[in-house]
């Protein structure tokens, strides 16, 4: 992250899984975005999948939703970049958040017994092009590999708005936008009393 000045804020919300299906989750959909991505079926945190996405959610009662807002200079907002470019940037700007977000979603699931994370977007620990998904081998690290909410099906802009009152930007007339959100959650079952 060397170079690159922003801040974060954290946002937060916690809502029965129940809720959120109905209201953000869209297999379809997204599954048909994800077969337009250089990613899919090429690594293990992204589709096609063996399992339904939507039992594998119904497997929990609730959903803590995780929201970093990576809030941009304006030294870097004010530069014209090109595809290439917004591409690069984008790649070394977001790696250092994501694997924070990631870290503290794997912290609260060690906290959690029976919980499992999701991801804030899709797998860095392999490097780019070497999963073991391109062989038919396993994943090499099951131990911190998560599926994020829009592998699943889910709708992060949407999630984004309605959970953390927030709005997404995009990139426009080659200038990146002021700032970006990563999501990722923690589904769990409440305790009985």
């Amino acid at each position: 992250m060397s170079g690159f000045r922003y801040k974060t804020e954290v946002y937060q919300c916690t809502v029965p899984v129940e809720e959120y299906l109905e209201s953000c989750l869209d297999v379809p959909r997204f599954l048909g975005y994800c077969r337009q991505c250089e990613n899919y079926g090429k690594i293990w945190s992204c589709p096609d999948f063996d399992f339904d996405p939507e039992a594998y959610f119904r497997q929990y009662d609730t959903i803590t939703i995780l929201g970093h807002k990576i809030i941009l200079d304006e030294e870097l907002t004010s530069k014209t970049v090109t595809k290439e470019e917004q591409k690069q940037l984008l790649d070394d700007l977001l790696e250092g958040p994501k694997k924070r977000l990631d870290r503290e979603l794997l912290e609260m699931e060690s906290r959690h017994p029976g919980s499992r994370a999701l991801s804030g977007g899709s797998c860095l620990y392999c490097n780019p092009g070497s999963c073991a998904r391109l062989t038919g081998d396993p994943c090499r690290f099951p131990e911190k590999m998560r599926y994020s909410i829009e592998a699943l099906g889910g709708n992060v802009g949407l999630t984004v708005t309605k959970y953390l009152h927030q709005e997404l930007e995009w990139m426009e007339d080659r200038h990146l936008p002021h700032h970006f959100i990563l999501v990722g959650g923690l589904l769990y079952n409440q305790p009985h009393s």
